[in-house]
C-alpha cells in the first residue's frame, strides 16, 4: 500500500509517496502560487506525478496544511495562508482529485510523523513545537493526534508569553489580532527581530547563532532571551499534557545549543519536584510535514 502524503506550504507545495516501511517511492515539489483554484490544480498535478514515480494509481492523499478545518462550518480558518481561510479547500481538493482525502493542520503532522517513526517514537505522549517562520504545535498521545472537540489541540503559538516581565507585556502584535501570542515570542521570525530591535541590525537567526558563538554580546544576549522565553513556553505545556518528550522542528530547531540550556529554564517554571521530559530535534528535519501527512491514513 503506497500512501501520498501532501505538505502545502507557504512558498512551495510537495508530495512524497511512502510505502508501507516509509520509505519514499517518489518526490516532487512544486512553488505554490498562492491563489485558490491554481494551488487546487498544482497539488493535483503533484499527486499525478508523484504516482507515474511510483507506478501506481489510487494511493491515499493525506494533507498537512496551515490552518484547520472549523466543526462548525467545515471551512478553512486560522492560517496564516490567510486566502484559504473561509474556503471547503479539502472538499475542493478532494473533488479534484476524485477520491477522498484527509486533512490536518501541518503541526499535527509534524507531531504525528515523529512520534510514528522520529525522534519520538514509542513515547507515549509527544508534543511537536514547530519554531519557524511561525510557531505551532501538535499533540500525539500512543501515537494517535489529540484534535480535540474543537480541532484545536496544539494550537500553541496562539497563546500568551507566559510568566512576561513588564518590558514583555502588551508589546507584540500578531497576524491573528492578539498581542503577545508565542508566534511574535519564540519563532525564528520573533528572534530575528528581537536581534535587530536590540541592534538596529538584519541578520538572520543562523548569523545571530554564529555571531553568540563568537563571543558578540548583543547576539549572545538575544539567545539567552529567546531560550529564557522557550523554557517558560515549553513549562506550561509540561504543566499541561506533561510529555514524554518534546520534538522541535523548524528554522530554531537546527540551533544545537538550545537543547540543554532550555531544560534548566523549563525545570525552573515547572510545577513538579521532578523534571524528565526530553527535548529533542526533529528525526526527519524539514520532510517530516510531509511523512506525517501520509501517515494520516493507516496501513489496515
Amino acid at each position: 500500500m503506497i500512501r501520498i502524503g501532501i505538505d502545502f506550504g507557504g512558498t512551495k507545495i510537495e508530495a512524497a509517496a511512502l510505502d508501507p516501511a516509509g520509505d519514499y517511492v517518489a518526490r516532487v515539489r512544486a512553488p505554490n502560487p498562492g491563489e485558490y483554484s491554481a494551488a487546487i490544480e498544482t497539488v493535483v498535478g503533484l499527486v499525478a506525478e508523484a504516482e507515474r514515480e511510483a507506478g501506481v494509481t489510487g494511493c491515499t492523499i493525506g494533507l498537512g496544511m496551515p490552518g484547520s478545518i472549523s466543526p462548525r462550518t467545515g471551512l478553512v480558518r486560522n492560517a496564516n495562508s490567510v486566502w484559504l481561510n473561509g474556503t471547503p479547500f479539502d472538499r475542493d481538493l478532494a473533488a479534484a482529485l476524485g477520491r477522498p482525502i484527509r486533512a490536518q493542520n501541518d503541526a499535527n503532522c509534524f507531531a504525528l510523523s515523529e512520534a510514528t517513526d522520529g525522534a519520538a517514537a514509542g513515547a507515549s505522549v509527544v508534543f511537536g513545537a514547530i519554531l519557524g517562520t511561525g510557531c505551532g504545535g501538535g499533540v500525539v498521545v500512543g501515537c494517535e493526534l489529540v484534535e480535540g472537540v474543537n480541532r484545536i489541540g496544539g494550537e500553541w503559538g496562539h497563546t500568551p508569553l507566559p510568566w512576561p516581565s513588564e518590558t514583555e507585556r502588551g508589546t507584540h502584535a500578531c497576524w491573528c489580532e492578539r498581542i503577545d501570542c508565542l508566534e511574535t515570542w519564540i519563532s525564528g521570525t520573533a528572534f530575528r527581530e528581537d536581534y535587530q530591535r536590540s541592534t538596529g541590525l538584519r541578520l538572520d537567526g543562523q548569523a545571530i547563532v554564529a555571531a553568540a558563538a563568537a563571543g558578540e554580546s548583543e547576539a549572545q544576549a538575544a539567545l539567552d532571551r529567546y531560550v529564557d522565553r522557550l523554557g517558560r513556553a515549553f513549562a506550561v505545556i509540561c504543566d499541561i499534557i506533561d510529555p514524554d518528550v518534546i520534538v522541535c522542528g523548524g528554522g530554531m530547531s537546527n540551533v544545537a545549543a538550545l537543547y540543554e540550556a532550555v531544560l534548566p529554564v523549563m525545570e525552573r517554571y515547572l510545577f513538579s519536584d521532578s523534571f524528565a521530559t526530553r527535548v529533542v530535534p526533529a528525526l526527519h528535519g524539514d520532510s517530516s510535514g510531509v511523512r506525517g501527512a501520509a501517515w494520516l491514513w493507516p496501513l489496515a
